[in-house]
């Protein structure tokens, strides 16, 4: 029996036009226009304990209004939602004692006192025995390197600094269900490898059922066990990360500064494809790896031109979802 449960879920939320310049703003005292936003769209899906699904979509496809709804901070509109065998808006207070959250963008520690008191806060919030306490923040502090900076103010942390506390005050009460909304985002490559292991650790050691919302693709690639992806709202892939791959064909975005102007010069080809040409000496290619290694690629565009600049990258995650369409149209 899966741990989450999702059934026709929809959110629609009701905004109001009020237009420009001074006439149309005093009209909007006395008749407003409304505006209906639906956020999430007819959304089914289950997830079983233990399991690590990544929520991919581009900015404003309804992940984290989906995210926010199981966590029971937003009503649905309509459908239903089972976490545990709780409804989350309905049974808000027992519920949330099983779950737990990080949210990159939003923190949850007190800006002007130091993270240890936070998490003192916490422990009286979740009832936790002090010598369980005790042993699971000299245990969660150990493991993401922060024994150290936890007494100091919240205000003078780096980013990696906090977010590793956030975690801290996600995990003091073990809970059953951790929600992450884009936990990585800001991170050096080192701060996300440690938050990446620590999550990785946790789910191993606790069984614990992960929900993660990101744009970074190797947070999925190297955490998930399978993929969703949501745009405009609507569920559009749900499966696992190597079908995600396939739809993909494992594909790279190379973008290459020339030494001349290649404005005139056709790159397309069977396994190349030109996404965009910012100037005369730019140009982004997709080339699909399937076909022809990164390695052979690049030797055969060194050989008839020169560059002074190169990067190579996973496709964004507009690409990917474009993808999945135009596969499914096919």
């Amino acid at each position: 029996m899966p741990v989450i449960d999702v059934k026709h879920l929809t959110k629609t939320y009701t905004t109001y036009k009020r237009g420009a310049g001074m006439g149309q703003t005093f009209r909007s005292f006395f008749k407003r226009e409304e505006v209906s936003v639906q956020a999430v769209n007819d959304i089914s899906f289950a997830i079983e304990q233990g399991e690590i699904c990544g929520m991919l979509g581009p900015n404003g496809a309804g992940k984290s209004t989906t995210i926010k709804m199981l966590c029971g901070a937003l009503y649905p509109t309509s459908g239903e939602i089972s976490v545990l065998g709780y409804s989350p808006a309905r049974d808000r207070k027992r519920y949330v004692g099983k779950i737990g959250a990080v949210f990159g963008q939003k923190s949850q520690l007190i800006w002007d006192i130091p993270p240890v008191d936070s998490f003192n806060m916490n422990k009286a919030i979740y009832g936790i025995s002090t010598p369980d306490f005790n042993h699971r923040l000299e245990e969660l502090a150990a493991l993401l390197e922060i024994s150290q900076v936890i007494e100091k103010p919240t205000r003078v942390l780096s980013l990696g600094e906090r977010m590793k506390c956030e975690f801290v005050m996600a995990m003091l009460h073990q809970p059953d269900i951790l929600f992450l909304d884009e936990p990585t985002i800001g991170l050096d490559v080192i701060a996300k490898v440690k938050i990446r292991e620590f999550i990785r650790q946790m789910n191993k050691k606790l069984n614990m059922t992960c929900i993660l919302t990101t744009h970074d693709l190797e947070d999925v690639e190297e955490l998930a066990h399978r993929v969703i992806v949501i745009n405009h709202g609507e569920k559009v892939f749900d499966d696992s990360l190597q079908r995600l791959k396939v739809f993909l064909g494992e594909k790279k975005q190379v973008s290459f500064t020339f030494v001349e102007s290649v404005q005139n010069t056709p790159f397309d080809n069977d396994y190349t494809k030109v996404v965009e040409r910012p100037s005369d000496f730019q140009v982004t290619l997709e080339v699909d790896t399937a076909r022809i290694s990164i390695s052979d690629f690049l030797e055969n565009i060194s050989r008839k031109h020169g560059f002074s600049d190169i990067s190579v990258k996973e496709l964004p995650i507009q690409q990917v979802v474009m993808n999945i369409y135009e596969s499914a149209q096919a």
